[in-house]
């Protein structure tokens, strides 16, 4: 039960998480401060840390080779930064007015309290499993950690059939989907949504539905799934949907997530709407001058939309890693919100969205006007060139840009950067059409395919003149 310090001259930071918020907060922390000013300990209950979550599908199909290439840092290489990185420990309360935090070691048992002068939490999010008989059994799985994803490989070694059932149709089932088509799985997708991937809209999503058929995956969209059945054996061998039945001898779940706030909520700080940490611009907890959180448990200001909302991305966790780290070490930074942008594939085809969808803009109270064109990766004359669906929102009157949807292939993920910073700076449609975007034939049309949806939506959003 001791919280004694290994140097009492020292200020002590507390980070409970060891992944990418966590670690890059305390990595920052120490390159400002050094052991003598500020004593790090962090706590992590898993067996890695300063991985990528994102790759854990890639690393399951089999285009990432080595689990150990998604790991950045290892734990020693943390603790040879003199940071005290304690493993396969849990912190299982946060005692806000004794600043100090109660850990369990996950094999042990064994518990203590350790003081802190600053705490970072950065506890991520979970796998979101539906309440229903069945969704706990063995061969279910959620894919949002390395040692989820061992989890899934080992059952998946150790499994005789070959059928896989996937619920949910976002970024992670539809990343998982391929993944178990890859390992040679006969793949039904279960959706709840109209089409694939509710992150865009469903006309968009219709064309990663024709895609996903195209690999061989059954996409069942409209349904419920109400329980999971299982064998003699205690294991997975259905997936009972309000009208049907699908035999399955592995089950992914690609529901979504939610943020893993249970101790931040048990210790009374401020969660949003969406169950994620309220914090201020420099990432520091509401109300409490010496906590930080980042990463997949906090909510983030989306500046189209100007509300908080919870989006679980690698590249908001580093980037409040570093911020918290700054700040915690005596520097300044701030984190002043996202546009939602974020990208994937089926195959071959690639799919990009910014900004806000139809349904985002319409809970808001924006008016707007859409267009969809159809374009090319290249000048249609170059070879390889592949065709690209550019969906663009912008706000009725002012043509403030709200929103992009690209689906295509070659080249057609990473255009939507373009909007991502046109969104950032508030620009109009009209203003986009101006923009100097590199071009050769190789590369683009001469008029880029998102400067083609801008002019069309330019024209869209003008005020009709009055007689």
């Amino acid at each position: 039960m001791s919280m004694n310090r290994v140097n009492s001259r020292a200020e002590r930071l507390v980070v409970i998480g060891g992944d990418a918020t966590g670690m890059s907060a305390a990595s920052q922390a120490r390159r400002l401060r050094g052991p003598d000013e500020l004593e790090i300990v962090a706590f992590e209950r898993g067996h890695f840390t300063s991985y990528s979550a994102c790759g854990i599908p890639y690393w399951v199909g089999g285009d990432v080779t080595e689990r150990d290439r998604l790991i950045a840092r290892t734990p020693q290489e943390h603790r040879e930064r003199a940071i005290d990185l304690r493993m396969r420990t849990e912190v299982t309360e946060i005692d806000v007015a004794g600043q100090r935090v109660r850990a369990r070691g996950v094999d042990t048992g064994a518990e203590s309290w350790t003081s802190y002068d600053k705490l970072v939490i950065a506890t991520g999010a979970r796998p979101i499993r539906p309440e229903m008989p069945g969704a706990d059994a063995p061969g279910v799985h959620g894919v949002q950690t390395l040692d989820d994803g061992q989890s899934l490989l080992d059952t998946l070694a150790r499994t005789r059939g070959r059928r896989a059932v996937v619920v949910g149709a976002g970024y992670i089932g539809v990343e998982m989907a391929e993944a178990l088509i890859n390992r040679g799985y006969e793949v039904t997708v279960l959706n709840r949504g109209k089409e694939p991937m509710s992150t865009l809209d469903p006309d968009m999503g219709r064309l990663v539905h024709r895609a996903m058929e195209g690999l061989g995956i059954t996409m069942v969209n409209d349904t419920a799934v109400t329980k999971v059945l299982t064998g003699d054996d205690g294991r997975v061998r259905a997936v009972v949907t309000e009208d049907a039945e699908y035999p399955a001898d592995v089950v992914v779940l690609g529901i979504g997530v939610r943020p893993e706030t249970a101790l931040a909520k048990a210790a009374g700080l401020p969660l949003g709407g969406h169950g994620g940490l309220l914090t201020d611009l420099a990432m520091r907890v509401r109300g409490h001058e010496n906590i930080w959180a980042g990463g997949d448990c906090v909510e983030v200001l989306d500046l189209v939309s100007g509300q908080e909302r919870h989006i679980a991305l690698g590249t908001h966790a580093n980037k409040h890693g570093q911020v918290i780290g700054s700040n915690v070490g005596g520097g300044y930074a701030t984190f002043p919100g996202v546009v939602g942008t974020a990208v994937s594939k089926v195959c071959d085809l690639e799919i990009a969205r910014t900004g806000l969808r139809e349904k985002d803009a319409r809970r808001v109270g924006l008016q707007f006007e859409t267009v969809t064109i159809e374009s090319t990766s290249r000048a249609g004359y170059y070879p390889g060139s592949s065709p690209m669906t550019v969906k663009m929102l912008a706000e009725r009157r002012t043509g403030r840009l709200l929103g992009v949807q690209i689906v295509g292939r070659e080249g057609a993920a990473k255009r939507v950067d373009i909007a991502a910073v046109a969104l950032t700076a508030g620009l109009t449609v009209e203003q986009m059409t101006a923009l100097d975007l590199g071009y050769a034939p190789p590369f683009s049309p001469v008029w880029d395919p998102v400067l083609v949806a801008a002019r069309k939506a330019a024209v869209k959003v003008r005020p009709t003149e009055q007689p």
